[in-house]
Parts: C-alpha cells; structure tokens; sequence
C-alpha cells in the first residue's frame, strides 16, 4: 500500500526552525551571546502561546468546559497563531476526533498506538487527513463563534503578523534583532510546538492510569510541568469536561489556576467540574482491576477477590449515600436555610455518612494497596 503524499509545507517547516533552533540559536549565543531580556522574552511568549493552546484551543473550544468573554477569546485566537498550530476550528476538530475514536490506528488523527514518532508529528508530515481535512461538521458549535470563524479566515495571515512580528517589534526595542529573531522568533517556536506534541505522543505512552485504561492515556506529573498542566492525562480522557485536568489544589496544572483567576476577574464563567463521587468511583474501580490482575497467580485468589468485591461494593454504597447527603446540603446552602439545616437531623445524618464513608475509604485502601 502507498504512503500518502508528503506535506513538503509542514515537512521542511519542522526541518528548518528544527536545525536553527538546533544549530543557529546555540552558535549565536556562543558568537554574540544573549542576555535576560531576551530570555525572558523567549519564555513569556512560549508561555503565551503555551497558554493559547491549552486554555483557549483545548479546555475552551476542543471541550466546552467553560466559557470566556471574548477579550479573552481573541487574546486566545492570536495566541494561537502565535504558536502555529493552524487556527483554532481544524485544531478543535482534529482533537474531538482524537478524543472520539482515540488510539483507533484508522481513525485517531494521532494515534498513539502507532508509535511515538506517528503520535508526536509524523501525522502532520504526510497527508493522512486527506478524507476529512476540512470536514467540520463535528465543530458546528465553534462556527457560531465569530472569534473562532475570525481566526479561521485570517489565520494564514494573522500567523505571519505575529511569528514575524512580534519578535521584531521585541527584537528593535531591545537592540538586538537577529538574537531576538533566534530565540523568540524560532526556539519559541520550536519549543512550543513540541511541549504540544508530547501531549498527543509522551502523555499516551509514559505514566499511570489510575480513572482508566480503555485507552493509552496517561497521567503523568513530571510531563504536567512540560505541558502546561496538561500531563494528567489520563484523568483528562475520563472526564474530558472538567475544566481542571490536575484536580488536587497541589497539582502542577498552571491552565487551571489562569480559567480560575479568570472566572474571579468577571473574564469567565460556568467552569464545568466532574462530581468528586465519580472520580472516587473511577478510582476504585481501577484499583479493584489492578488487585484482580496481581492476584492470579496467588493461591487463594478467590477469597481474596470475594474480600475486596464486598469492600468494593461497601465504599460504592458509601459514596453513593455520603455523595447525596452533601448535595441535599449544598441545595439547602444556596436557599439560605443553613441555619436550620445546621440544627436538623438531615445534618446529624450527613455527617455520620462522611464519617462511614471515611472509614470505609481506610478500610479499602488498607486492603487493596496489599494487591494493586
């Protein structure tokens, strides 16, 4: 069977900024030397454009899980230029692809079961997408978005404005055009592009799978400091509309705290979490997986399974009751009434439900951690 064509466009565009970020921006520095402007510079536009990308092209667009004003959004469209990574529509179709047939070798843009080199840009060196480049049907939404429809239609030239200019304009105000055009220009560039690649081809290949493992998808925290939060991505293919894909206040996941901020500022709003009960749900269920599959060459495996099927079963009903307690709080919460909540005996039960469903957490984890 032939290969398809290869796109000589993208081909030589990653082979060239490739070799001057590989070779040209080292000589320059070892030749004329930078300073901290323009290393400052380099990492406030790759964080821009890093930004653009996850905030605005996947958390907003590719997964509505929130929604911005649309200041923010036409910051996001630029950055996204910026980065290069073709306009906001077919990046979003591409990826709700992805997300809908993921690691099927036929259908995933980017399948990770086609290994790293495929995953992480060999899809883009050669037409493979020839059938369904400009199908958008799956993206109607997006095309009410005059922003995104904006983006679309200027996005060749508004790619060149800010990939040439910004760095120019940078470059004049500071003295030193060529070494701006170097680091700002081409090793951002360079850079950002495969912080955002690593997404489709290290976060499916490197890490654990505590929601799931119908797919390749992994969280990773080491990649999460990479990939602007994005390396939890297991979780993310789980619940791919939670607006957080690092869901502990602790975890690494800067895209998070900036649509955070931005709801706080009056920037954004209806932030979409997934409930707590499911993620805890998914979480068992893995780690009763991972103990079934240690236990089968153990000899009294069936008993054992029998033990943690009843704990399982417990910390499910759990869940279930301390989960429904909350929310009936939480409703009486938003209607003003806590103070009488407070002193009623709904409250009583709710708190001895958290407290069972504690204990039966310690119990489970006791238990299971011995296997999984």
């Amino acid at each position: 069977m032939n290969k398809p064509k290869i796109l000589w466009i993208n081909t030589l565009l990653f082979s060239i900024t490739g070799l001057i970020a590989l070779i040209g921006v080292p000589w320059y520095g070892i030749v004329y030397g930078y300073d901290g402007y323009q290393v400052l510079a380099t990492i406030l536009c790759m964080g821009y454009c890093g930004m653009a990308i996850t905030a605005g092209y996947h958390r907003l667009w590719s997964h509505p899980t929130y929604k911005a004003n649309i200041i923010i959004r036409v910051i996001y469209a630029i950055g996204g230029a910026f980065a290069l990574q073709n306009s906001a529509l077919h990046w979003s179709s591409d990826h709700r692809v992805h997300h809908k047939f993921v690691d099927n070798n036929d259908k995933d843009p980017y399948s990770a079961k086609r290994g790293f080199w495929y995953s992480h840009i060999g899809w883009m060196l050669r037409d493979y997408q020839r059938t369904r480049y400009e199908d958008y049907s799956n993206v109607r939404d997006l095309q009410k978005d005059p922003v995104v429809m904006w983006q679309h239609r200027n996005y060749l030239l508004l790619a060149i404005i800010t990939n040439v200019g910004i760095p120019l304009a940078i470059g004049f105000w500071h003295g030193d055009v060529w070494g701006t055009l170097l680091t700002v220009g081409i090793l951002r560039l360079v850079l950002s592009q495969h912080v955002t690649f690593f997404i489709n081809s290290l976060a499916h290949l490197w890490g654990g799978q505590p929601y799931t493992d119908i797919n390749t998808a992994k969280d990773n925290a080491v990649l999460a400091y990479f990939t602007f939060g994005e390396g939890y991505h297991n979780y993310h293919h789980c619940f791919q509309l939670d607006y957080r894909n690092g869901i502990r206040w602790w975890q690494f996941d800067p895209t998070k705290w900036l649509i955070w901020n931005l709801e706080k500022l009056g920037l954004a709003s209806n932030l979409r979490r997934c409930g707590q009960n499911r993620i805890e749900k998914a979480k068992a269920e893995m780690a009763l997986k991972k103990a079934h599959e240690t236990l089968i060459s153990l000899p009294d495996a069936e008993e054992i399974k029998a033990r943690l099927q009843v704990e399982f079963d417990c910390l499910i009903d759990e869940i279930n009751k301390a989960y429904e307690a909350r929310k009936v709080w939480l409703e009486t919460k938003k209607n003003d009434l806590m103070q009488a909540y407070e002193k009623s005996e709904a409250m009583q039960q709710y708190k001895e439900l958290k407290a069972n469903l504690q204990e039966q957490r310690e119990r489970w984890q006791s238990l299971v951690t011995q296997y999984a």
